[in-house]
C-alpha cells in the first residue's frame, strides 16, 4: 500500500520546520574558515593529522578541456575485488568469497582472464581447521585458496568479508605488479583501511587486527607500495564513496561544532559553486531554500594534495606502528596523500590517494592530478581501467544466489534466513 497524497504532503511539511532552523550561510562561512585557518595544519592532541603537501589551494578545470587533454600515463591498470557478501549457515559457518581482477586501458584480454579467489570461513567450532594452500586452476589463470578466519565472539560477518576482500585484492595486485608499466589505480583506498578501523569498533577486533592472518593481509599492501616505489611506477587509489571523518572529528575536539557528517560533506561544501557565487565556503549567502541558484557545472573543482595521518590513516603514518609490520623504506613514504575532486554534473565528490613516496614529487603529483581530472571529465566517474576492473570482479545477484546454493549443497546445511530476506526478496527459502 502506497502513501496517499495527503501523507506525502504532511511529510513534506516537516522539511519546512527543519529548514527554518538551518542557516546555510553559517555553514559556508565555517567551511571557508576551516579551509583558511585549520586545514593548513590540522592538529589533534598536539599531533598534525592533515597538512598540505605543497600548495594549499582550491582549483578549477573546464570539463571539456580536461576531457580532451593528453593523458600523462600511456596505459593505466585498474584493480578491484568483488564478494558474494557474508553468509551465515545453520551449521555455524560464516563464509564470504572474494574475486579479484585487474584490467587495463587499453585492454589486455590475457590479463583480464587472470583471477584471484579467496573463500574465508569463520567457525564456532574451535577444533575445525579449513585453511588451504594456494591452488591454480584454469590453466594457471586462476589462483585460489580457503582462509580460516581467526575466531571472534562478534562481528564474524565483518571479519570474513574484510579478510576475503583484501587478501584477494592484495594478492592479485602483488602477483601482477610487474604487468603495470605506467600507473596502477585500485578501486578504493591504497590500504585495507577497514582493518585499521577495527580498534575503534571493539577491543576484541582491535586485538584481532594484530594477529598473524590479518597482519599478513595488510603486509601485502605494504610490500605493494615498496614494489611500486622500487620500480618507480605510481600506485594510486580512487575512492568513489569516501567516508573519512578525521577533519570533522578533530574540529569537534577543538570545540568547533561541524555541521557536516563527514569530511566528504565538508569538501563538497568547499568545492560546489553556484551562479550567484554561493557555495565554496565563500561569503555569498545565496538564495533562500527552495530558490537556490543553479549549480555551475562546466568545471571540475578540486583541491591540491594533503598528507593524512589521522583516523584510519594513523596506522600507516610515520609515527604509526603499521600493526607491527616491518617497513623497508622511510616510514613517512607510506603515509597516504590525497586530493579531492568534485564533479558538479553528478554532484559527487571523489578522493584520489597515493603514498607520500609518489606525492612528494612535484612532477608525479601534477601528472596524477591531470590524469584523474581527465578520467573523471570523460567518464563522469572512476577511471576507465577501474570501471573495467569493477565489471570483471563484480559478482551479480544471480551469481551470488547460485554460489550460496552450491555452498548449501557442499555443507549439507541451509543458510540462516531472516524475515527481511523473505520480505525484500533477497533470496527464496
Amino acid at each position: 500500500m502506497t502513501l496517499d497524497p495527503i501523507h506525502v504532503e504532511n511529510i513534506a511539511q516537516l522539511a519546512y520546520g527543519i529548514a527554518g532552523d538551518v542557516d546555510t550561510t553559517d555553514h559556508d562561512d565555517l567551511a571557508g574558515r576551516v579551509w583558511r585557518d585549520w586545514l593548513p595544519e590540522l592538529r589533534r592532541d598536539g599531533r598534525v593529522v592533515i597538512e598540505p603537501v605543497d600548495e594549499h589551494e582550491r582549483r578549477r578545470a573546464p570539463i571539456d578541456d580536461a576531457a580532451l587533454t593528453d593523458r600523462p600515463f600511456e596505459t593505466v591498470h585498474g584493480l578491484d575485488s568483488g564478494t558474494i557478501n557474508p553468509t551465515t549457515f545453520k551449521n555455524g559457518l560464516v563464509v564470504d568469497v572474494a574475486h579479484a581482477a585487474m584490467a587495463s586501458a587499453p585492454s589486455d584480454l590475457d590479463l583480464h582472464r587472470d583471477r584471484t579467489i579467496v573463500a574465508t570461513v569463520h567457525a564456532g567450532d574451535s577444533t575445525a581447521n579449513f585453511d588451504g594452500e594456494w591452488r591454480k586452476r584454469d590453466d594457471g589463470h586462476t589462483r585460489q585458496r580457503v582462509l580460516h578466519a581467526p575466531r571472534v565472539n562478534r562481528y564474524a560477518e565483518g571479519v570474513v568479508h574484510a579478510l576475503a576482500l583484501y587478501l584477494a585484492e592484495g594478492t592479485h595486485a602483488l602477483d601482477h605488479a610487474d604487468r603495470v608499466d605506467d600507473l596502477l589505480v585500485l578501486d578504493g583506498p591504497i590500504y585495507p583501511k577497514e582493518l585499521f578501523t577495527w580498534d575503534d569498533r571493539n577491543p576484541e577486533l582491535g586485538a584481532l587486527a594484530r594477529e598473524a592472518k590479518p597482519r599478513a593481509v595488510v603486509e601485502k599492501y605494504v610490500r605493494l607500495v615498496e614494489r611500486f616505489v622500487e620500480r618507480d611506477v605510481p600506485l594510486a587509489g580512487f575512492v568513489k564513496n569516501p567516508s573519512s571523518g578525521t577533519i570533522v572529528r578533530s574540529l569537534a575536539r577543538k570545540g568547533v561544532e561541524p555541521p557536516w557528517p563527514d569530511d566528504t560533506a565538508l569538501f563538497t561544501r568547499l568545492l560546489e559553486r553556484r551562479e550567484d557565487g554561493g557555495g565554496g565556503g565563500g561569503d555569498s549567502p545565496g538564495d533562500a531554500p527552495g530558490g537556490r541558484p543553479a549549480r555551475v557545472d562546466d568545471e571540475l573543482t578540486f583541491t591540491t594534495w594533503f598528507r593524512s595521518r589521522g583516523g584510519a590513516d594513523a596506522t600507516m603514518a610515520a609515527d604509526g606502528d603499521a600493526l607491527g609490520i616491518e617497513r623497508e623504506l622511510d616510514p613517512e613514504l607510506y603515509e597516504p596523500a590525497f586530493m579531492v575532486v568534485y564533479d558538479p554534473r553528478t554532484d559527487v565528490t571523489y578522493k584520489f590517494e597515493t603514498p607520500y613516496a609518489f606525492a612528494r614529487d612535484d612532477s608525479v603529483r601534477e601528472r596524477l592530478t591531470r590524469q584523474v581530472l581527465a578520467d573523471v571529465a570523460t567518464t563522469r566517474g572512476p577511471p576507465e581501467a577501474v570501471g573495467k576492473a569493477d565489471e570483471l570482479a563484480r559478482i551479480s545477484a544471480t551469481e551470488k544466489a547460485a554460489l550460496r546454493r552450491k555452498f548449501e549443497e557442499r555443507f549439507d546445511s541451509d543458510q540462516q534466513a531472516t524475515y527481511d530476506d523473505r520480505r525484500w526478496g533477497k533470496e527464496p527459502y
